[in-house]
């Protein structure tokens, strides 16, 4: 799956749009990790914990964003963005949202081509062969 967080696809032809897709998770922070996390920021500098459980949440919205775009039958989604808001003293919503399509490598000769897509236009075509 093609994501990108532009509006268009650099070499490719937006054939189809599916509507918006997003994955979602609300996560709480554990009251070890959040201790911990409390006794580092006094000394300033990141704050692993967090980051790590910032990270996961990311690729979980993520996942779940593309299996979304997958079931509508996108091959790529468009404009991509995440969102993050605090709910609560301890929990985190997490979104990762975009524009799910179907997009088309152009092939070489067509206005627009590049090097990418006329090499994903000629490795479809071989398959199709194959």
């Amino acid at each position: 799956m093609l994501i990108v967080t532009s509006n268009e696809i650099p070499g490719h032809r937006i054939d189809a749009v599916f509507g918006e897709v997003m994955g979602l998770t609300v996560r709480s922070r554990d009251i070890g990790s959040q201790m911990l996390a409390g006794i580092r920021s006094l000394g300033g500098g990141e704050l692993p914990e967090m980051t790590k459980a910032l990270y996961e949440s990311r690729q979980e919205v993520m996942a779940r964003m593309v299996n979304e775009a997958q079931q509508r039958g996108a091959n790529a989604i468009v404009a991509m963005r995440f969102d993050t808001s605090e709910m609560g003293t301890n929990w985190t919503e997490v979104c990762a949202y975009g524009t799910a399509v179907f997009a088309i490598p152009l092939k070489e000769g067509e206005p627009g081509a590049t090097g990418q897509s006329i090499y994903l236009s000629s490795t479809a075509g071989q398959q199709q062969q194959a």
